[in-house]
């Protein structure tokens, strides 16, 4: 049976898309453009294929949609750029089938220029259309924050770039299904430009964040209890928090591989966040040495291995170059996640604690990466020997955070 809306890759971008058509009634089908890490869990799937939601079993049930939305995954390449590699075959496949007056909008991060010089000639090339005139073509920014419950597809706003101002039209009746409000954009290089500045923004404000952990911790202030009073300022600030890394499927990007010009802002915050994993692994041994105990042999529990909390994404998660790192020290690592059943670091498999309390207790420094709900902050602060904590979440006191 034809759907309405097809999603061409299923990982971090198309999954959650598909999800908020299917809950908003739309016949949705999904195809895979390949290996693509998902932000939903087995349940929610089931729910959604319940609801209707169907996997293509063959490209050709593409050209029989209203809606095309590409969310191909976009990674960062060798080059430091991203790849785009499974757009452009999301968009072969799809352009051999495609029928005229089809919407097709464009939702992974690309450098700005993508839709109007990747996308639209392969479109153009492998269907015969014409973009603009036969077929309609956007670009929409994803904003996607798995796990986030106050803000769903349906309250966030979402940004339309047409290639002219007929198909921004078409693609804001479209996403006028699935959102409260839609905003429009100059033209898809506005729109694309915007998922530039967002997650820019984002790296750039947690990198300084991360140095004000190491400056605090030196001064012998608490970040946490500065950022707690700051936030109270209603204006001119926004808080964010340190971690052991950034993890998460968003690439910043400063475009040097396109446009020969650097972002320096961004181009040092990847330096800054690249090396939080590092000063984990500094302030873990320092804490060991303060405690009589050397890195070399000692037993190590790292929980929460994710890149966020509550989901069993594990994209770019900082927790495994903690853990090569602490390998190389000589130390013997262990982990817990209630979200990974299992874990290779290394090609090696990482033993799992099966009892919490008992694995801190034995344990000659537990290492807090990510807060997961179903952690008992206090009482794993009473059982641990020594307790990092590298997200400010545990109680004063009962902890040495990051």
């Amino acid at each position: 049976m034809p759907a309405d809306l097809a999603v061409i890759g299923l990982g971090p971008y198309g999954l959650p898309l598909a999800q908020a058509a299917v809950a908003a009634g739309i016949s949705t089908l999904g195809y895979r453009t390949g290996p693509e890490p998902g932000s939903l869990s087995p349940a929610e799937v089931r729910r959604m294929v319940a609801a209707g939601f169907r996997h293509a079993t063959s490209p050709a049930e593409l050209g029989r949609v209203r809606t095309a939305v590409l969310c191909a995954p976009t990674p960062r390449g060798a080059d430091g750029g991203l790849d785009l590699t499974q757009v452009e075959t999301a968009a072969r496949t799809l352009a051999g089938r495609m029928r005229p007056h089809t919407t097709v909008i464009l939702e992974s991060p690309v450098p700005p220029g993508t839709t109007e010089d990747v996308l639209r000639p392969l479109l153009e090339e492998g269907s015969g259309l014409r973009a603009g005139r036969d077929f309609h073509l956007a670009y929409s920014p994803s904003r996607v924050d798995p796990g986030n419950r106050d803000f769903t597809p349906a309250n966030t706003p979402k940004v339309i770039g047409g290639l002219t101002p007929a198909c921004t039209e078409s693609a804001a009746a479209f996403y006028a299904r699935l959102t409260d409000k839609v905003v429009r954009a100059r033209g898809p290089r506005e729109a694309e430009t915007v998922q530039l500045l967002e997650t820019n923004f984002r790296h750039v404000n947690i990198a300084l964040v991360n140095e004000m952990a190491a400056l605090c911790h030196d001064m012998g202030v608490d970040l946490w209890d500065v950022i707690r009073c700051a936030e109270t300022k209603p204006f001119g600030y926004q808080a964010f928090r340190p971690g052991p890394g950034v993890g998460g499927h968003a690439v910043p990007q400063d475009l040097t591989g396109h446009t020969g010009r650097t972002l320096r802002m961004v181009e040092l915050a990847q330096q800054v966040n690249s090396q939080m994993p590092r000063y984990v692994i500094q302030r873990a041994a320092t804490l060991l040495n303060e405690h009589g105990k050397s890195a070399r042999g000692a037993r190590v529990l790292l929980l929460g291995v994710t890149y966020k909390a509550d989901l069993a994404d594990q994209q770019s998660t900082p927790a495994e170059e903690i853990a090569v790192r602490l390998m190389s020290l000589g130390a013997s690592v262990s982990y817990h996640d209630p979200h990974i059943p299992s874990w290779n670091v290394l090609d090696r498999p990482v033993p799992r604690a099966d009892s919490l309390y008992e694995a801190a207790a034995d344990a000659d420094l537990t290492i807090l990466l990510q807060q997961h709900r179903t952690y008992d902050l206090q009482g794993l602060s009473v059982k641990a020997q020594l307790l990092l904590d590298t997200r400010g979440a545990t109680p004063t006191g009962a902890a040495h955070r990051l």
